[in-house]
């Protein structure tokens, strides 16, 4: 059955970019050091996503599941910043984004404003991955997520560094609990993911 996992590398003190993130600096001042757990590991002559294949094993396991998902959802903020990754995130499967304003203009075939809710935007992903999981992008459309029940997991890169200041993943959530369970921990040089389950 497909799920829908937020996957997101993260500081030790819950920020997912550095200060002053702008689509010309999307990670913010020194924030690209969150995607250091990447490279290092590509087949030669690799192109696109696959030349960031990390080096490390278990950042392996990580990063290859997220390359055999079906489908990507992510927030207006951050495929702008990405530029819809060229319309192609991986293997061509098509990229979801909710927004209450799309676009005049959509050069990807690809990619597809949903303007009916994060719910339904996971609806339409999940029809369109099969029986493949669909990886969501952006904090705060994980964020919607959560607070629709409509997300399954959590993917955290925790990288061993503290950033002070930036973005981080759960601010705005309101002040209900919701209980996740750690259901995986794997640990390579200077990274360590963790998996939860969020309970519904």
């Amino acid at each position: 059955m497909s799920q829908v996992f937020l996957t997101m590398a993260m500081s030790l003190d819950g920020f997912i970019t550095g200060p002053d993130d702008n689509a010309e600096n999307p990670a913010g001042t020194n924030g690209m050091r969150l995607m250091d757990w990447l490279g290092g590991g590509a087949e030669p002559g690799a192109e696109g996503p696959m030349a960031f294949r990390p080096k490390y094993p278990h950042s392996q396991l990580v990063f290859d599941e997220a390359m055999a998902s079906g489908a990507v959802i992510t927030g207006r903020r951050t495929g702008d910043f990405a530029g819809y990754w060229g319309g192609d995130h991986h293997n061509g499967v098509p990229i979801f984004v909710p927004t209450h304003h799309p676009p005049e203009h959509n050069p990807y075939e690809r990619v597809r404003y949903i303007t009916d809710g994060i719910a339904s935007c996971v609806e339409q992903a999940k029809k369109a991955a099969g029986d493949r999981d669909v990886m969501m992008h952006g904090a705060y459309t994980g964020q919607q997520a959560l607070k629709a029940g409509v997300l399954d997991l959590i993917d955290i890169q925790l990288r061993p560094v503290l950033l002070g200041q930036g973005r981080r993943l759960f601010d705005g959530l309101p002040p209900e609990h919701i209980e996740l369970d750690l259901i995986r921990a794997l640990e390579d040089p200077g990274v360590l993911h963790l998996r939860y389950l969020v309970r519904k």
